[in-house]
């Protein structure tokens, strides 16, 4: 937000005149000093940025971002997307300081919690939230509608209602290119319809943008940016951060590395009669660091204006296909990935990528990485770490990490 000086903002002649009766009384010592007049004044340093869902994939990404910016970070999670160790702490967010040699301030705090949310928010001077935490699986979204709805949007509420009380109105909220439903043209962009959407995961995250236009209609101190954005994927590249789902596999490239280490025998892929260039889907890839840099642009857009609303697209704008994405990941990995092709799945939809033109213009944003680097870092990542952020899995039962040095 940019503020100007009372004085003389909009009297020039005032601001004239009083440079022409101040230079007369200057000294030899002071001639060379610049004077400046009705010069637009920054909003002070942001420092401290509260993330919730930190622990996660993404979240975690993120992070490590925001600290090699320069920002201080109170992060909350409640582990339902994410490891813990035994010792109650976040894996992913220990390895986080690894990388950068900085500190996170965290918190084990649920959204529905509504008490020890103010707790933990109103012991910090929070200038920004990023809001990642959400359950995510769009199949169990379908089984359990409820507690997808209770869990995305009352915690959303429940955060906003915090925030207002404690006079912080700067939010970055993580949406997704579910909002769009089936496309109807391609590339999407921001002003393609919203709302026509099939899993119940998608109709919590579009709720909560339309939650948001009518609070920043509402209240004027709102300053809000929503992304939404396509397929993330990829991992840090020290191969000391990744995704490790702790559910059934809901996303493809952990699949294929799973299969790719033979801890499964194959990939199973849900239609290949679609109109495509090989029959099988089409997604947007983009890298989960240039996700992260597309979160600090966003921020950084926050602190220089008032935006009330804005929304944005986070993607590549290029469509890969499933088998594109396997023969891209052999070669990075120098394994092969069996697969078989089954039926189409009812509600899964063709084809999704996206126009990025908006995050570039506006936000000086555009993503740089290839799907070979997304695909090289993600192998990184599993290799590095074959069981994610535990160090084994035997008989259903997950082992811990109690040191990540």
């Amino acid at each position: 937000m940019i503020f100007y000086n009372n004085c003389f903002n909009s009297i020039e002649r005032i601001s004239v005149f009083f440079v022409r009766r101040t230079r007369k009384n200057l000294d030899k010592r002071s001639v060379n000093k610049k004077i400046e007049f009705s010069r637009p004044v920054e909003m002070g340093d942001w420092r401290t940025i509260f993330v919730t869902g930190g622990a996660g994939y993404i979240g975690s990404h993120c992070i490590v971002e925001l600290l090699e910016c320069g920002y201080d970070v109170v992060a909350i999670d409640n582990f339902a997307n994410s490891v813990t160790e035994t010792d109650g702490e976040s894996a992913a967010l220990k390895r986080v300081e690894q990388i950068t040699g900085k500190k996170v301030t965290f918190y084990n705090c649920d959204l529905l919690d509504r008490e020890k949310l103010e707790t933990v928010f109103n012991q910090h001077k929070i200038d920004c939230v990023i809001h990642f935490a959400a359950i995510k699986a769009v199949g169990e979204s379908m089984q359990v509608p409820l507690h997808y709805y209770r869990n995305n949007i009352i915690g959303a509420i429940n955060l906003l209602e915090v925030m207002k009380a404690a006079g912080c109105f700067q939010l970055v909220f993580s949406s997704s290119c579910t909002v769009y439903g089936e496309p109807t043209e391609l590339p999407i962009t921001e002003e393609h319809e919203t709302g026509n959407i099939t899993n119940v995961y998608g109709r919590t995250k579009y709720f909560i943008e339309e939650m948001l236009k009518d609070i920043s209609r509402a209240e004027k101190s709102w300053n809000i940016v929503s992304l939404r954005y396509f397929n993330p994927v990829g991992a840090h590249r020290s191969g000391l951060i990744g995704e490790d789902p702790t559910k059934p596999f809901t996303n493809l490239m952990p699949y294929i590395a799973q299969v790719a280490l033979r801890h499964k025998p194959e990939l199973i892929i849900f239609g290949g009669d679609y109109p495509t260039d090989d029959g099988t889907g089409v997604r947007d890839y983009i890298h989960v660091m240039d996700l992260a840099a597309g979160h600090v642009a966003a921020l950084n857009a926050l602190h220089k204006q008032h935006l009330r609303l804005k929304i944005y697209n986070l993607g590549t704008g290029n469509g890969v296909t499933v088998l594109q994405l396997i023969k891209t990941f052999e070669k990075a990995s120098g394994t092969t990935v069996p697969y078989v092709i089954k039926e189409r799945r009812e509600g899964d939809i063709v084809s999704m990528y996206a126009n990025t033109d908006l995050a570039k213009k506006e936000l000086g944003w555009t993503a740089k990485y290839t799907v070979e680097q997304m695909c090289q870092d993600f192998w990184r990542w599993q290799t590095m770490n074959p069981y994610g952020y535990r160090t084994s899995i035997k008989n259903g039962t997950t082992e811990h990490l109690n040191n990540t040095s």
